[in-house]
C-alpha cells in the first residue's frame, strides 16, 4: 500500500561517490536506480534532485580562491552530470525518465517546466531536476523543496547514508542521539544541518513534511512510502 503517491526525492552528490571516494560509483547508482524502479511500479510519482558534491561544491571552491557566483554555476552543472548518469542507469532497467535543467541547455536536457514536470509524472515517468534552482546562493536542498511544492508531492524525502537526523554527527560520535520526530522549529532553532534553513522554511512555511532515511539499506525507499516509520520525520507540528 502506497501512503505518499507523488514524492520528491533528494539525492546528495557524495552518496554518489560509494566507497572510492570521488566521482559516480557505478554500483551506487545502480543499487539506487533499483530501488527508484521498485516505487515507479508500485504507481509512485518521482522526482528527483541530485547534488553535486562527487564532483564540485560551489561553496568549498571559495576556499580555493573560485569567484562564490562562478563557484556555485560549476555545482550546477556537476548536478546535471549526475542527472544523466542516473538517467542512464534508469534507463537501463527499462525506467522511463527524463532530465530537466533549471539552466537551458539542450540538448542536454529539457528546460524546467511545471506543465510538462506534471504531466510527465502523471504518466510515470520519472522527472530529474537538475541545475539546482538555477541561481547562485542557494543549495540543492533549496531546489529540492522548492520543486516538491511546485510539483504538488505530498513529502520531501531526504535519502543519506545514515537513518536520520542525530543531535550531533554518528560517523563522529557514537553516542549521538537520533530523533524519531522533530517540528522544523526544532530543527532550525537546533541548528541541525541536515538540510539548510531555507529548505526548512520553505517546507514549514507549505506544511510540507520532510523525511530523512538512509538510502543505502536497499529496501528503505519503498518502506518509506508505503509508511513504515525508519528515519526521522519532520514536520509542522505533532
Amino acid at each position: 500500500m502506497i501512503k505518499y503517491k507523488r514524492i520528491l526525492l533528494k539525492l546528495s552528490g557524495e552518496a554518489f561517490q560509494g566507497e572510492q571516494g570521488h566521482g559516480i560509483d557505478t554500483t551506487v547508482l545502480n543499487d539506487y536506480a533499483a530501488q527508484v524502479k521498485e516505487i515507479v511500479e508500485m504507481g509512485v510519482e518521482l522526482g528527483i534532485v541530485i547534488g553535486g558534491g562527487n564532483i564540485f561544491r560551489g561553496l568549498t571552491g571559495i576556499d580555493r580562491g573560485f569567484d562564490r557566483v562562478k563557484g556555485d554555476y560549476m555545482g550546477m552543472l556537476a548536478t546535471v552530470i549526475n542527472g544523466l548518469a542516473f538517467q542512464s542507469s534508469l534507463e537501463c532497467i527499462g525506467v522511463r525518465s527524463r532530465v530537466m535543467t533549471a539552466i537551458p541547455m539542450p540538448p542536454i536536457g529539457e528546460p524546467y517546466s511545471k506543465n510538462v514536470a506534471e504531466k510527465s509524472l502523471s504518466q510515470k515517468e520519472v522527472i530529474i531536476f537538475s541545475a539546482g534552482t538555477g541561481n547562485p546562493f542557494f543549495t540543492t536542498d533549496s531546489a529540492s523543496s522548492l520543486r516538491a511544492l511546485e510539483i504538488g508531492a505530498d513529502v520531501l524525502l531526504k535519502g543519506t547514508r545514515v537513518d536520520g537526523i542525530y543531535d550531533s554527527d554518528p560517523e563522529k560520535n557514537t553516542n549521538a542521539k537520533k530523533y524519531e520526530t522533530l517540528t522544523f522549529d526544532q530543527a532550525i532553532e537546533g541548528g541541525l544541518k541536515v538540510m539548510d534553513m531555507t529548505s526548512f522554511a520553505l517546507c514549514k512555511e507549505n506544511f510540507l513534511p520532510i523525511i530523512v532515511f538512509n538510502m543505502n539499506k536497499f529496501g528503505n525507499l519503498k518502506k518509506v512510502i508505503s509508511g513504515e516509520n525508519i528515519g526521522t520525520l519532520v514536520k509542522n507540528k505533532f
